[in-house]
């Protein structure tokens, strides 16, 4: 039996030179509710309550979103403004040998799949301008008519990523044994994922993630130059 090919891609500073929240908020607040930038400084004390452990990461994000884009999102609106700033990333902010080896990856015949923490919203628009065949990222919940900055389900971001790539598996179809699995990441937090893909690669590494693979095997790739 041929193995199914599957590249899962982690986005932010793996595909993208930047991590993209903080732009999406710069460029989203300006053209939804401009009034909110002089919330800005609100948000800097999220950051800081986050450094000091007394929120965690998925708190950190629903709260910010919360506070410069409303707790009353637009679908309409949302999705407009997402791909806005998908083609702006694009444009912009991506790296040009990620996009050349996710070109590579599927013409070796892998389905592209972005495994991001960032908000489903515009990973999914920046997914689609990569030709992506899947998209598995946070997502945010649905409230019946409206978006709500509150997160369905889990944060995308170290074992539950992990999980929710497995449970995008399942859905699918894909059993784990008859799948050739390649993981691009640039974080220590994917060491779940890249100890599970039979080939894990280590993309733009930061300090702890370069020790890591090291003492794993994971090849090393330098995609900022």
């Amino acid at each position: 039996m041929t193995a199914v090919r599957l590249a899962f891609y982690d986005m932010d500073k793996t595909i993208t030179r930047r991590a993209t929240f903080l732009p999406f908020l710069a460029y989203a607040v300006p053209r939804h509710r401009p009034w909110r930038a002089l919330l800005t400084p609100v948000a800097g004390l999220t950051a800081l309550a986050w450094s000091a452990r007394l929120i965690g990461r998925a708190r950190l994000k629903s709260a910010n979103l919360a506070l410069m884009m409303g707790r009353r999102i637009d679908p309409a609106r949302l999705e407009q403004l997402a791909r806005g700033f998908a083609g702006r990333t694009l444009a912009r902010n991506t790296l040009a040998r990620a996009l050349a080896q996710i070109e590579a990856d599927r013409a070796d015949g892998y389905r592209i799949i972005l495994a991001s923490a960032s908000y489903d919203f515009y990973v999914r628009e920046l997914g689609l301008l990569l030709g992506a065949d899947a998209v598995i990222a946070t997502a945010a919940r649905d409230k019946g008519g409206h978006v709500s900055p509150a997160i369905a389900g889990e944060n995308c971001y170290g074992a539950a990523k992990l999980r929710m790539v497995e449970a995008w598996m399942e859905e699918n179809g894909i059993e784990r044994d008859t799948a050739h699995i390649r993981f691009y990441s640039d974080h220590v937090s994917d060491a779940p994922c890249l100890d599970w893909a039979d080939e894990g690669f280590a993309v733009n590494a930061h300090g702890p993630l370069r020790r890591l693979a090291a003492r794993r095997g994971w090849k090393r790739l330098e995609w900022r130059r």
